[in-house]
């Protein structure tokens, strides 16, 4: 995996969600929180999917052979949508049954002060790991929104770290206030509700994860601006215009593009070879990550019959 591919921010994140974890069984285990007992499924989720992460990374440095031509980048994508699966499983799942279970059997918490203090101390683990992975995406989402690169990036890994360490703040911060108002009110009711809003958070975050992967593992396409670019870089010397065009990422890294171009008519064969190597390395310059380039010569017919 490349360095843009976030390691660093998977990495905080699993260590962070695996101490989270042990924190969170120990604190079920004195408090009998469902609350509690939630965010550690969640948590153990979590680690399960920094690891799958860096599997799907490590799986797409393989070499391309001949079953699979183009290499195997797209393992990256797989991986995180697998990731957006279990999300959805074992977290969302089992944070929306535990709490209807909690809802109707009414069990009171024990040593809620425990739960508190995990709670708290996880919240701070959690804001260091959402911290790495926005200083760790920044370079890559430039002047756009957030939303806009979690919908416009190609690297998988940085908006499932994202999306997850978000969602894992947010649902630390509905446990919280779930035990906090159980003790308030005695009531434990509010702790089940705040079971099942995390389920409802992590159901959402997972849905959106798994629209987003499976669009990028399916194929997509270079991006308006970039595919501009691609077309400016063809378009000089020799070649006249691009008759058509077509681009689809096999990996986060390596776009292809396949085009028909319009050469200048009468070009001698070396001539029309020197084109096509010069209009492929324009692109390159251009879009470096356009590593797999196939030009189509033709003439521009359009200009002839008119």
């Amino acid at each position: 995996m490349s360095s843009h591919g976030g390691t660093r921010a998977i990495i905080a994140a699993l260590l962070a969600n695996a101490g989270i974890a042990l924190a969170k069984f120990i604190g079920y285990l004195v408090t009998g929180s469902s609350s509690m007992l939630a965010e550690a499924v969640h948590s153990v989720a979590d680690t399960s999917n920094q690891g799958l992460l860096l599997l799907g990374g490590k799986r797409a440095q393989r070499a391309a052979t001949p079953e699979h031509p183009f290499g195997y980048g797209r393992d990256r994508y797989f991986y995180s949508f697998i990731v957006a699966l279990l999300l959805f499983t074992l977290g969302s799942v089992f944070a929306l049954y535990e709490g209807f279970h909690k809802l109707e059997s009414h069990e009171p918490l024990s040593t809620p002060l425990v739960a508190v203090i995990i709670l708290v101390v996880a919240i701070g683990l959690e804001g260091f790991s959402f911290r790495t992975a926005i200083v760790e995406s920044r370079p890559l989402k430039g002047g756009g929104t957030w939303w806009q690169f979690i919908r416009q990036s190609k690297v998988p890994e940085l908006p499932v770290v994202l999306l997850e360490d978000f969602g894992a703040l947010i649902g630390l911060v509905l446990a919280l206030l779930g035990v906090g108002l159980t003790v308030l009110t005695g009531n434990p009711v509010f702790d089940a509700l705040g079971t099942i809003a995390i389920g409802l958070l992590l159901g959402v975050i997972a849905i959106i994860l798994i629209v987003e992967m499976k669009s990028l593992l399916v194929g997509e396409g270079a991006t308006a601006p970039v595919l501009q670019q691609i077309v400016d870089g063809l378009t000089a010397e020799q070649v006249q215009r691009v008759i058509h065009i077509r681009t689809e990422y096999i990996g986060p890294e390596e776009l292809l593009v396949a085009a028909k171009i319009a050469l200048t008519p009468g070009l001698p064969v070396e001539q029309v070879a020197a084109a096509i190597d010069a209009a492929e390395a324009r692109v390159r310059a251009a879009v470096p990550v356009a590593r797999m380039i196939y030009l189509e010569p033709d003439l521009d017919r359009s200009t002839a019959a008119a």
